[in-house]
């Protein structure tokens, strides 16, 4: 098998009882790193520290990851201009916050008919985050309510 020791350097080709021998007299674990390889690759390593670096690596990677959630605003088409703002400066707190926000207008009776002035809302609020968001998804009319995704641009 071929060796390499606890600084990367390589130790040889040697039988596996010279290899293990070698990682007694050091007080160290002999791991096979591959295998499948001919011959197989052993290292030389303290398997405990080992372990403990990859899990506080793998605690470091999970404590900087944002996940991304979906936030919804809810709108109608006859909204009041307040009411819009009002809703318009949360959406704009949420992309700020890295979260994907979904805008949709539900239709209330005849209101199916007017289906534009719901499409009108809806690219008039994403003209209101256009400078901070980008459209994902247009407006989409899916039986009763109509919706767009907005995500946060790219920094």
């Amino acid at each position: 098998m071929r060796l390499i020791g606890e600084d990367g350097a390589a130790l040889g080709i040697m039988p596996s009882r010279d290899a293990l021998k070698i990682a007694i007299d050091r007080d160290l674990d002999l791991v096979k790193i591959a295998p499948a390889a001919t011959p197989p690759v052993c290292r030389l390593m303290d398997y405990g520290k080992f372990r403990y670096e990859q899990a506080q690596k793998e605690k470091e990677a999970r404590r900087n990851q944002h996940i991304v959630e979906i936030k919804e605003i809810r709108l109608s088409s006859t909204i009041d201009v307040h009411d819009f703002t009002f809703k318009l400066n949360n959406a704009l707190r949420f992309l700020k916050d890295g979260d994907k926000v979904k805008v949709s207008v539900r239709f209330h009776g005849r209101e199916l008919v007017h289906a534009d002035l719901g499409e009108k809302q809806l690219l008039k609020f994403a003209e209101g985050c256009a400078d901070i968001a980008a459209i994902e998804k247009p407006p989409k009319l899916e039986g009763r309510r109509m919706f767009m995704f907005l995500t946060p641009r790219a920094k």
